[in-house]
């Protein structure tokens, strides 16, 4: 069963950077080769850490000058709100970067997953569990938050699986018709698809629902020569709601997102068969 296509394939090359937009990826087992490659860590407080705790990492965006590797990190090159450009392996990175964050920093490539005090949480804001939770998720105490029993359990104990800088599986999907159904549920507020990160985004969707890839949840997918398994919807957090760009910074994204669809928007998607994903395949159901 055909169920859409491929609108456009994204890769962020630095966790909760802006990206670049490209043609094609043959993924793996890790996704889009050289997506979330780099991430920052904070010196202060510990830990990996995105734009959940330090939003202004959405300032900047990176990409490669050249492919890749299929595998671990290859140098690309961040571009800072200035216009300025160093590329991540620049002995001075460090300093720029806290220097524009306000906030100690150091850039990583990945770790093996066997680093697991790389990979281990840093210290929380505050000792009050459900509060941090709710700062990150960006809900109010009224709201409720997402179901975290559903995903991988080391999640409580490091920031993302060891041996990646995913917040949870290495593929995020989202359709053009779910920004568009919020959009018109939300007026005003501006549901971008910057705001969200997607590494496919979809249309052409044949499901007549209105977050349609949702539906998808639990099935094989063949698109290209690759086959993903369709894990989760996504919950979203607080970076939906962060001012970057031409965007204000806008907490009503969140509060639309809880009462119109639980606080989701997406798909999370892990890869079963390794193959080439290009824009414009078709997004076929097996099962």
């Amino acid at each position: 069963m055909t169920l859409g296509k491929i609108a456009s394939v994204h890769r962020y090359p630095v966790k909760s950077m802006k990206g670049e937009t490209i043609n094609e990826a043959y993924v793996g087992k890790n996704g889009i080769p050289g997506d979330r490659a780099w991430a920052v860590r904070d010196e202060v407080r510990g830990g990996i850490r995105g734009a959940k705790k330090i939003p202004g990492l959405m300032e900047f965006s990176a990409h490669y000058e050249s492919p890749p590797g299929a595998e671990g990190s290859s140098i690309a090159t961040i571009t800072f709100s200035d216009g300025a450009r160093m590329r991540t392996g620049d002995q001075n990175i460090n300093a720029r970067l806290s220097s524009e964050l306000d906030h100690e920093v150091s850039l990583w490539p990945l770790m093996p997953e066997d680093q697991l005090d790389h990979y281990r949480r840093g210290a929380p804001d505050t000792e009050d569990f459900e509060k941090e939770l709710r700062e990150i998720f960006g809900r109010t105490e009224e709201e409720p938050l997402p179901d975290l029993s559903v995903f991988p359990p080391e999640l409580l104990e490091y920031e993302s699986p060891p041996g990646t800088y995913f917040d949870a599986f290495p593929l995020l999907i989202l359709s053009r018709k779910s920004i568009e159904t919020m959009g018109e549920r939300q007026p005003g507020s501006r549901f971008d698809l910057r705001r969200f990160r997607p590494n496919f985004l979809v249309e052409d969707t044949l499901e007549l629902e209105d977050f349609p890839e949702e539906t998808w949840e639990g099935s094989r997918l063949q698109i290209g020569s690759a086959v993903l398994k369709a894990e989760l919807v996504c919950p979203r957090c607080v970076v939906t709601t962060q001012s970057f760009d031409d965007l204000p910074r806008d907490p009503s994204v969140m509060r639309a997102l809880v009462r119109e669809n639980g606080g989701n928007l997406g798909l999370y998607a892990s890869v079963e068969q390794p193959g080439k994903i290009s824009v414009g395949d078709s997004i076929n159901r097996l099962e």
